[in-house]
């Protein structure tokens, strides 16, 4: 009787089959053309997203300025010396068109508006009479509702003796009689064909002046 003798390869039996030069550069090359089109698939798709993202930051930021710009701030650049002292010529302030939402202007504000006899001007005036008042100028002092001690105003910048009165002017409701603190070089209510600011003319108050920085300074208490 005849024995069948099964060989049986153990572990050791199985080994590595070498790749030849040829065949191993092959593989090298597809690998990398692989590699290289994935990359050329993806950069393009990187690249997008990331000039969306400037896109859409900066989007976001002009946004956001212009919001700022038309809705709550107001960033002026006063020409002329009409407010000096207080504000110099070439000054650069800030103002906020958001400072009468909840409350009503008063005297000795600081505002910015839409020039009564020609709206597509804009100035910058102290308010010295408020709706309903009475005002009287005479010998460059202002009095207010008949009192017969003229009005506090130690931000003048000079003895005022141009246009000085007599001058009496009733404020309608809804209006403002305004005038610069330089009153001797000053186009203000004292001149206009309509004396008065309306509430709907007024943009917003001014705040402070923030450059030249030497000149920095809140305009209100």
């Amino acid at each position: 009787m005849e024995t069948k003798h099964t060989e049986v390869k153990n572990e050791t039996d199985f080994e590595e089959i070498p790749l030849e030069e040829d065949q191993a550069e092959k593989i090298a090359r597809i690998l990398k053309t692989n590699l290289v089109e994935k990359e050329e698939k993806e950069e393009p798709i990187s690249w997008k997203r990331e000039l969306l993202s400037w896109i859409l930051t900066f989007a976001f930021a002009i946004g956001v300025a212009l919001f700022l710009k038309n809705f709550i701030i107001i960033n002026a650049t006063v020409p002329t010396g009409s407010m000096e002292n207080t504000i110099m010529p070439g000054d650069d302030l800030l103002g906020l068109r958001t400072a009468y939402l909840f409350k009503d202007p008063q005297r000795g504000d600081i505002i910015i508006f839409k020039f009564p006899d020609d709206e597509s001007q804009k100035f910058i005036k102290r308010i010295i009479g408020l709706p309903g008042d009475l005002v009287q100028i005479e010998d460059g002092k202002v009095y207010i509702n008949g009192s017969t001690t003229s009005l506090e105003e130690p931000y003048l910048k000079e003895e005022w003796t141009r246009n000085t009165g007599p001058f009496e002017f009733v404020v309608p409701e809804g209006c403002y009689f305004v005038m610069g603190d330089n009153r001797n070089d000053s186009l203000d209510s004292r001149y206009w064909d309509n004396p008065f600011v309306t509430e709907d003319e007024i943009i917003g108050k001014a705040e402070f002046i923030y450059y030249p920085f030497s000149h920095f300074a809140k305009l209100h208490d």
